[in-house]
């Protein structure tokens, strides 16, 4: 179903197509463990039955009707510590795409959910091999809510939903990974102030008094950045603390 991407340099000249599996990151991680795995591979589905999302959290998707994806990405250049960089290329890369297409702005939802109106669209997920003080590789899950109408949980929403038609998937496809790779170049040339910068303008309730959960506790704080490892910074009543993914909820 799917075609390799014309306009990239290396993400998208390889596609893994199956009908269904369990999960794409399981599939493209077995991948790496072939010598010959190549960088820009994707593995995609159109039904994912046990797809994972962060907190492991399942991410259901309807078959068919949404984008579901893996890319292998070979980050030897980026020291373990700078990891998070990862993460800020794919939410970027998918902000960017949908900047083309949604009537209504994006936002990225810390650390790695994508929010349309304040509604979940999709998620990443990303899995790193580590091999001394750097990453050897990397899969990124990727699902994005194409053109599926019906959701279970009415905090999420589809990009159809929203632009009130529907997509085609091989070309929705091409320009995501198009934008994938174009921030991917920006990392390994060495841009990691300018993928910053534009991850926090671009940060859900940044600067935004909001609720939060830690430790069963609600408490009132205001998000304020994101620290080197990718911590969330939030200005507290006790001053400005750091958390990470599994410390923090939003309410």
């Amino acid at each position: 179903m799917y075609k390799t991407v014309e306009n990239t340099l290396f993400i998208g000249k390889k596609i893994v197509f199956v009908p269904t599996c369990t999960s794409t990151n399981d599939l493209a991680i077995k991948l790496l463990q072939q010598p010959a795995a190549v960088e820009g591979t994707i593995v995609v589905t159109d039904s994912q039955t046990a797809g994972r999302g962060q907190r492991g959290n399942q991410w259901q998707t309807e078959p068919g009707q949404n984008l579901t994806l893996s890319i292998i990405l070979k980050p030897v250049f980026l020291a373990i510590k700078d990891q998070f960089y990862l993460t800020m290329v794919t939410a970027l890369a998918t902000y960017d795409f949908l900047k083309t297409q949604s009537p209504i702005p994006a936002q990225i939802k810390w650390p790695n959910d994508i929010l349309i109106g304040g509604k979940k669209m999709g998620g990443i997920l990303i899995e790193n091999q580590l091999q001394g003080d750097s990453i050897s590789s990397a899969v990124i899950g990727i699902g994005l809510n194409i053109n599926q109408k019906d959701f279970v949980f009415h905090t999420a929403t589809s990009l159809s939903l929203v632009a009130q038609h529907d997509f085609t998937l091989q070309e929705i496809f091409a320009l995501l990974l198009s934008h994938i790779e174009s921030r991917y170049l920006m990392l390994r040339n060495g841009h990691h102030d300018t993928l910053k910068r534009d991850y926090l303008q671009n940060l859900f309730q940044l600067n935004e008094s909001a609720n939060y959960l830690h430790n069963d506790q609600q408490f009132t704080g205001i998000i304020r950045g994101i620290d080197a490892w990718g911590k969330l910074i939030i200005e507290t009543e006790q001053g400005m603390e750091s958390f990470d993914l599994k410390e923090v909820s939003f309410l």
